[in-house]
């Protein structure tokens, strides 16, 4: 039979209110930490359908089979899938940091509805015992939302995927141990004197939290800087090569412009003697001496031109041939440097992987095409040595180890923060790699979230 306390409150009452406020925070964690997928109208409505039917289960396990435990474990089991599940459902990419921060919101929840039981066990008054709950679940997000929010939207939209499985095993662990605090082998309410435990315990874990967030925003900034000071370097590198060029194109052209009277005296002397066979050879050569002396311009966009002409430069040296298909104008709707540091990755790469082959297979397809609504670079290059792809990207693996293979993560990175799509493959003895991405659905969705041209 209920017990009633209060004159008014049932512990039924008592414990459905308490179960239905922790799922209620844990859908409003889980909607404010994890980028949408789906419009907010959307979101919200999956969240709420989900909300009702752990309500619902709730009722079913604490009021109709209260007194089994089979029937509560079954329920509660099945309550942590749908709840992990909502977390994915929602989420615009479902992967293990997704899954990291559903689990990560339950220990929160948990942490609020335990010290609700501690207010309870103390006062034995329910009233102030759910006003209480409902507080510190509030105080307890507003703590999360201002020390961590902006550092995991930031890092789970453009941050790497790697290792969130392992730290998954962080939650799960700290949920644990709040069962076996509260729960097993007693009640909380029947060894108060562990309360300053369980206390210590709920700070000590979101003190972790706030220093694991921390240092994953310090070497996410780290990283940045490493790439860009690799990328600013990799670019004075190839405005002195741009500079050498020109400098010895303009050498050349004042020979040129110096020996034009010899020429044109040679052409005068060439009609005279009814020589033009001869004189079109001059005039060719005089062209040709022009054409091998002009600034090639690849595209509007000066970083990615540097870029481009720097490794074009490159595999003139190694003699490769380079077919271009290129178009970016001088403004373009993502980062110019990160743009022009994953063009120059992947032509890299191509240049290593085709430096070695006989002369017939020594050439490299490039297209990149960048208007304010799309994206799309597509590589391809002949290969011989077998490619390795890693089983969770996709993409090419390098076997050399150490720093190798950074140069795909930081490509992988820039696809990540802009919303694009990237694969590779091989066919008939060519190697592809494609990236591409349409930027106006993509800005639209995560304008709030970072700003592409910073």
């Amino acid at each position: 039979m209920p017990v009633k306390a209060d004159g008014w409150v049932s512990m039924d009452f008592y414990k459905n209110i308490s179960s239905m406020t922790a799922c209620f925070f844990f859908m409003l964690f889980i909607y404010l930490f994890i980028v949408h997928r789906y419009s907010r109208i959307k979101t919200v409505g999956i969240c709420a359908v989900s909300f009702l039917l752990i309500s619902a289960m709730d009722f079913f396990k604490l009021n109709l089979f209260e007194d089994s435990d089979g029937v509560y474990l079954t329920v509660s089991i099945i309550q942590i899938l749908l709840i992990q599940f909502t977390g994915l459902c929602i989420a615009e990419k479902r992967n293990s940091m997704v899954l990291f921060i559903g689990l990560t919101a339950s220990n929160y929840v948990l942490a609020g509805a335990i010290m609700s039981s501690v207010l309870f066990s103390y006062t034995q008054n329910m009233f102030l015992s759910l006003a209480g709950s409902v507080l510190i679940h509030l105080l307890i997000l507003l703590f999360l939302v201002l020390k961590i929010r902006d550092i995991w939207l930031t890092h789970q939209s453009v941050g790497p995927m790697q290792n969130w499985w392992l730290l998954c095993l962080i939650p799960a662990f700290f949920y644990c141990g709040f069962a076996f605090l509260t729960m097993l082998p007693c009640k909380l309410e029947d060894n108060l004197k562990s309360v300053p435990g369980i206390l210590i315990f709920i700070v000590t874990m979101f003190i972790s939290y706030v220093i694991v967030f921390r240092y994953v925003e310090s070497e996410s900034n780290r990283k940045s800087v490493y790439w860009k000071n690799v990328l600013f370097k990799s670019y004075i590198k190839g405005l002195e090569n741009q500079y050498y060029l020109v400098e010895r194109m303009e050498k050349n052209l004042r020979i040129l412009r110096h020996d034009m009277r010899h020429y044109s005296d040679m052409i005068e002397a060439l009609l005279e003697q009814g020589e033009y066979e001869e004189i079109r050879r001059v005039t060719k050569h005089i062209s040709d001496v022009a054409d091998e002396n002009k600034v090639h311009k690849y595209c509007e966009n000066l970083v990615v031109n540097t870029v481009i002409a720097s490794m074009t430069e490159r595999a003139k040296e190694s003699d490769i041939e380079v077919r271009q298909d290129i178009f970016a104008p001088k403004e373009v709707p993502v980062n110019d440097y990160e743009f022009a540091s994953v063009i120059a990755n992947l032509f890299e790469n191509a240049l290593l992987c085709v430096k070695e082959l006989g002369p017939e297979k020594r050439f490299l397809d490039v297209k990149i095409h960048c208007s304010k609504d799309h994206l799309l670079i597509h590589m391809q290059n002949a290969y011989e040595r077998e490619i390795r792809f890693d089983e969770r990207t996709g993409l090419p693996q390098s076997s050399a180890g150490g720093e190798h293979g950074l140069g795909m993560q930081s490509v992988l990175a820039f696809s990540d923060k802009i919303g694009g799509n990237i694969g590779a493959y091989c066919e008939d003895g060519i190697f592809h790699i494609m990236l591409f991405a349409k930027f106006q659905d993509n800005m639209r969705k995560k304008g709030n979230l970072y700003d592409t041209k910073k």
